[in-house]
């Protein structure tokens, strides 16, 4: 399980005095915590993990965001500082998919949806959530069904 792997980087970012490794740790519990708190009043999530990753992902994205307004700002240092942070973030992360591999998942999908137009989008992109939401970037997937099938 993910929550373990973050736990023992806890464990040994502490050890090991590191502590800017062990700020991001406690940060990515702190967000998983305030996941579960949430889920409580909703429907439960189906697979542990799938969360994890969700939670994962939203942090890397607001870090790019912030490292872009930083570098646009004349804040390089605080840039370095949120790329620290995505690189322990990542870790934790599964592999994500090549982009010519999510091409060739794409292209499978819309033939066993049988997805001719832009119209059918939603549909894809919901299968490609679905079976691959763990592996992929969906805004950069949207791109890529949007191209495929316009």
């Amino acid at each position: 399980m993910i929550r373990d792997e973050i736990q023992a980087a806890q464990i040994v970012s502490m050890k090991a005095r590191d502590a800017e490794t062990l700020a991001t740790v406690r940060l990515i519990q702190s967000a998983v915590k305030n996941r579960d708190i949430e889920a409580r009043t909703g429907k439960a999530p189906a697979d542990d993990d799938t969360m994890v990753v969700e939670v994962l992902q939203k942090m890397v994205k607001q870090r790019r965001e912030s490292i872009e307004m930083f570098t646009n700002g004349g804040r390089q240092e605080l840039a370095d500082k949120e790329a620290a942070e995505i690189a322990v973030i990542e870790r934790f992360l599964p592999a994500q998919m090549s982009e010519d591999d999510t091409r060739l998942t794409i292209e499978a999908i819309k033939v066993e949806l049988g997805a001719i137009g832009v119209k059918d989008m939603g549909r894809v992109m919901a299968t490609l959530k679905e079976r691959h939401a763990s592996q992929l970037d969906m805004s950069k997937a949207s791109a890529l069904v949007k191209a495929s099938l316009a």
